[in-house]
């Protein structure tokens, strides 16, 4: 890679240098502050050689670079004579973030966590749907109870989960808040509530809602706690704090979801489900073609985050939901566009990325396919959205419905659709794939141009392609919660651009070595640090989610760059506490920056990790 080149492309992109009003970079990317965002050519930026990406998050436009970021900044500093802020020596100018954007930021920070439970405890009852379908089980078998009770528990306790998750995104103590749930969820007061009479407490009226399986109400409660909590936390006395905070919290919170709050969300959820229910209901058709047409464009953006407490609630008051099959047919018309693009090109190398990249998106993964192809293309783009309509407008006519939410949009997704609708289902994926396919043949595209003759020099600088690459093992560098990428909210991580890996919520604030090796790079900031093993793996270790911004904070750093380590030697030590304090996530993602040097990577199984426990292997 040319870095001058970059540099000079990457700055000329985004508006030049009178556009940039703050640079910096971290371990995978430049983050940019700039005056005017119109400005940026995204198109081309994302073309340029060098470049693995572009995302817009908490109001700077980031461009991913990967391992060489480092070098790409000083080549940006050096040649267009930048002030240099990677050392902290500058703060960003504070833009306030899209009220919209920070909604979305929540919901997905409060729901993608959870997706994994619900996704689960769904599967168990979309199994019993079948088993009761087939007449394979009695529902008054003893074993059928359990069973639906294990499928049932997760929806039924949805604001427990939803506490924890939501707390842990706003930074309060997460037992409180589950305390919180529990209050709502206690026999007593559900069945003094579940009798429909409206009651009061100390004199106040508390409006007679059930609060089994709500969603929004318990949100907004936990988001107004971590308020509520702070509050009382700056009066109340250290040696008081661990009795007073949650107890007064406690007794302000409760009441007021019961006699405000929990009337007005529940209302607010029930009213979307409804809502959505009888659209479909009544104007399936219409409503089919215009989400299915529109689904991709919705995911672009990042508006999905805000279908997912719909569809949640849905599948838990309802039983079913009528759009997530619409991500489904969105993703499976992406993959038919982009085999359209391998059956029409005659460029022998974008033929072979059309249809790499359009058997990802049948398995759910619809980035290559939507950003490498089909968009890069225009009018296969347009065929992915006519085919998705259609698809939309075919499977909506049959009230074609989910049963589960969570996991993938894909063909391994396919369980979540199983029910009475499922064999309507499985004809619309098809009708997606081929309409996408067809009309992207049809409508044509201009050509993407053979130029193997501009080919760079594949001479890598400053990577391991001289090491002979081996299997190994990769241990794990924290104790905690182990989750696959996908979960992480950034997508930087969850689209595994950067690579394939695990992701780690700590239960500790230490970070050891998990291969024996060198360090290569350890951030300025210390929330992040790179390895080499002595067998050729490159690790990346990225301790939270946009933990840049605290400069250092709460960081401390046992090695630098060049030094050798052994496996479980502690490389870095961070205040878990005060990181979460200051709002941001913690969950740590381990990359293997090279994966594709790597023709398999297994990933751990078990849902809790001990540090130096396997967490990786790597097939040579």
């Amino acid at each position: 890679m040319d870095k001058e080149k970059v540099a000079k492309e990457i700055v000329a992109l985004v508006g030049g240098k009178e556009n940039i009003a703050h640079v910096t970079h971290c371990m995978t990317r430049l983050r940019f502050n700039l005056h005017d965002d119109q400005l940026v050519n995204k198109e081309l930026l994302e073309k340029t050689k060098g470049v693995m990406g572009t995302m817009k998050s908490g109001g700077q436009f980031q461009v991913i670079i990967g391992n060489d970021v480092a070098e790409v900044y000083k080549e940006m500093v050096k040649s267009t004579n930048l002030i240099e802020s990677s050392q902290g020596e500058h703060k960003a100018p504070k833009k306030k973030q899209n009220p919209i954007s920070a909604i979305f930021d929540v919901i997905a920070g409060v729901f993608t966590p959870i997706l994994p439970a619900i996704a689960g405890a769904g599967m168990i009852k979309g199994l019993l749907s079948l088993v009761a379908t087939f007449g394979w089980m009695s529902p008054d078998d003893s074993t059928y109870m359990i069973l639906s009770a294990i499928g049932d528990g997760a929806f039924y306790f949805l604001p427990l989960i939803l506490a924890f998750s939501a707390a842990n995104k706003f930074g309060n103590n997460p037992f409180v808040a589950v305390a919180v749930a529990a209050s709502v969820l206690h026999p007593q007061l559900t069945a003094l509530l579940g009798t429909g009479q409206n009651t009061s407490f100390l004199g106040m009226p508390v409006t007679a809602v059930t609060y089994a399986s709500s969603v929004i109400p318990i949100v907004i409660t936990i988001w107004l706690a971590s308020y509520v909590e702070k509050a009382v936390d700056k009066v109340i006395h250290k040696s008081m704090k661990l009795i007073l905070v949650p107890m007064l919290t406690l007794l302000i919170v409760v009441p007021l979801m019961l006699i405000a709050i929990g009337p007005i969300g529940t209302i607010i959820g029930n009213g979307l489900a409804s809502g959505i229910t009888a659209l479909f209901d009544h104007a399936g058709l219409f409503a089919g073609l215009l989400l299915g047409g529109t689904m991709s464009l919705i995911i672009i953006t990042g508006m999905h985050y805000a279908l997912i407490p719909i569809m949640i609630g849905s599948v838990a008051q309802l039983g079913y939901d009528y759009i997530f099959p619409m991500m489904f047919v969105a993703n499976l018309a992406q993959a038919g566009a982009a085999f359209g693009v391998f059956l029409r090109t005659r460029n022998k190398e974008f033929k072979s990325i059309a249809i790499s990249t359009s058997i990802t998106a049948t398995m759910g993964i619809t980035e290559p396919a939507m950003y490498g192809v089909n968009m890069r293309l225009k009018k296969p783009f347009i065929a992915a959205l006519i085919g998705g309509a259609v698809s939309g407008a075919f499977i909506s006519l049959f009230k074609t419905k989910a049963y589960i939410i969570g996991g993938n949009a894909g063909l391994p997704g396919l369980p979540v659709l199983i029910g009475e609708t499922f064999l309507y289902a499985i004809i619309g994926l098809i009708i997606a794939f081929v309409v996408g396919a067809v009309v992207t043949y049809l409508l044509g595209f201009v050509d993407i141009p053979s130029d193997n003759d501009k080919e760079e020099p594949t001479e890598k600088e400053g990577t391991t392609e001289h090491v002979l690459i081996k299997s190994e093992a990769i241990y794990s560098p924290l104790a905690g919660v182990v989750h696959p990428l996908k979960e992480v909210s950034d997508p930087t991580f969850s689209r595994e651009i950067m690579g394939k890996g695990m992701a780690i919520e700590p239960a500790e604030g230490r970070v050891v070595s998990p291969v024996n090796g060198t360090v290569v790079s350890i951030f300025n900031t210390k929330h992040a640090i790179g390895l080499i093993s002595d067998e050729g793996a490159e690790v990346l270790i990225h301790i939270g989610i946009d933990t840049v911004k605290l400069e250092g904070k709460h960081f401390t750093a046992h090695v630098q760059t060049g030094d050798q380590v052994k496996v479980g030697e502690l490389l870095i030590e961070f205040d878990l506490h005060e990181i979460r304090q200051a709002g941001f996530e913690t969950i740590t993602p381990v990359i293997i920056t090279n994966t594709d040097q790597y023709p398999e990577i297994e990933t751990s199984s078990q849902p809790a990790i001990k540090e130096k426990e396997l967490l990786l292997t790597l097939r040579a």
